[in-house]
């Protein structure tokens, strides 16, 4: 099966920097509804046969062109939400910015007991992102489909993408970014694993080359 997991696109908390993470959360800017419309440009043509998205508000009108360009309805999954901020909520500053993270390190070092304070922790996250990601390849199969998308947030796919892909590191995840509308390309099953085959756009290997060659960094404050 082939998995596009795909972050939502901008919301005025991303322009604000803010860890924004809760349910149902900001809509879309202007340019996160242009972003939505090109995303069904590119997928339209990418085979996708069913499409998930989380319960929160952005990942949802993200989904929608994709959907209606395809005639498909849009599945909402609560599984898929951002990594909940906890009591560092629409802060974007500096030090809360590097806790939030600091916590999805933890977790993708084998650390799941981790958790800001007020907010899951990584055994409850990836329960939920696995159950989902299940879910969602269960009615594909039954579709008789072989591509499905799940729109969903920045952290959430780096987290669940860097501990479920066979070939990508933790350092890769963290270090690099995941723009509004980025797709990362998943595939395989749920029994088997998966592979990534590209991150955004392009082939796994020449991201990694040059994300280790400039020291690359995400940009934490926008991700969410």
């Amino acid at each position: 099966m082939r998995l596009l997991l795909v972050r939502h696109g901008q919301t005025p908390s991303n322009v604000r920097r803010l860890l924004d993470t809760g349910v149902p959360g900001p809509g879309l800017t202007d340019l996160g509804r242009e972003q939505a419309e090109a995303l069904a440009d590119t997928l339209a043509g990418e085979g996708v046969g069913a499409v998930t998205a989380s319960s929160q508000v952005r990942a949802q009108l993200t989904a929608a062109p994709l959907a209606a360009r395809l005639g498909l309805d849009v599945a909402v999954d609560a599984g898929l939400r951002e990594i909940e901020a906890g009591e560092v909520e629409m802060r974007g500053d500096d030090e809360a910015v590097v806790r939030y993270f600091g916590v999805v390190t933890a977790w993708l070092g084998g650390d799941l007991a981790a958790a800001l304070p007020g907010a899951p922790d990584g055994h409850a996250f990836f329960a939920r992102y696995d159950a989902a990601v299940a879910a969602a390849a269960e009615r594909a199969r039954a579709a008789g489909v072989g591509t499905f998308a799940l729109v969903s947030h920045g952290a959430a796919i780096r987290a669940w993408a860097g501990a479920r892909a066979v070939n990508l590191s933790a350092r890769f995840v963290l270090d690099t970014g995941l723009l509004n509308t980025g797709v990362v390309d998943l595939r395989g099953d749920v029994d088997g694993g998966w592979t990534c085959e590209s991150w955004t756009g392009a082939a796994l290997e020449a991201v990694q080359a040059e994300a280790a060659g400039a020291g690359a960094a995400g940009e934490p404050g926008s991700v969410f």
